[in-house]
Parts: C-alpha cells; sequence; structure tokens
C-alpha cells in the first residue's frame, strides 16, 4: 500500500489520536519548561526580543510540525518517533504495516 493512499479504520483512528496528542503533550511541555527558565534569566530589553523570536520560530516549527491529516501520520509520526517525542509502544492500535512505514522512515 503506497504511503499516499494509507486507510486508517476507526480503531487506528483512535490510536493516532491518542499518539499525536501524547507526542504533543511531551513537546509543549518540554517547551514550557525551557520557556520557564529563559524568561526567568532576562535581564534586559534584548533578552525579551531574544525570547520572541525563539518563541516565534518555535511555534513556526510546531504548527508544521503537527500536521494531523491521515495522509501525513506517517510521516509525522516517523519524524517524531526519530525525534523522541513518540516511543514504539505510544502505536499500539497501528496495523503492522504501517508501523513498519514509520520505523523505516524514522530510520532515515
Amino acid at each position: 500500500m503506497p504511503l499516499t493512499e494509507t486507510s486508517w479504520s476507526e480503531t487506528e483512528k483512535h490510536a493516532a489520536d491518542s499518539a499525536f496528542k501524547i507526542a504533543y503533550s511531551r513537546e509543549t511541555e518540554s517547551l514550557l519548561q525551557q520557556i520557564r527558565q529563559q524568561a526567568n534569566s532576562i535581564n534586559e530589553v534584548n533578552d525579551l526580543w531574544v525570547l520572541h523570536d525563539y518563541l516565534s520560530a518555535r511555534r513556526h516549527d510546531l504548527d508544521g510540525k503537527y500536521d494531523h491529516r491521515y495522509d501525513s501520520l506517517i510521516f509525522v509520526f516517523a519524524q517524531l518517533l526519530k525525534e523522541g517525542w513518540l516511543r514504539l509502544d505510544d502505536l499500539q492500535g497501528l496495523s503492522p504495516e504501517k508501523i513498519t512505514k514509520i520505523l523505516a522512515l524514522a530510520k532515515m
């Protein structure tokens, strides 16, 4: 089955939704912790603008990365697995074929 023609059962959609939320929660919680630390070290106005620029870049990155369209999720999950925001056990409920594709892409 080509990646662009992947169909999703209702069970897989629920599993994918859960995995997506888990990864997003992990990454945004990590970001919040980073921002709290950086905000505590602001000493001058320039530090504030540096933080602003960092937040803008991260928002752009997150908005692009977390694409919840089912025809993109194999790629999204591969990237999230590669970056450590998802773990293999977070993907339980997906077909072995999908997990194999995700693992292969994550190795690239």
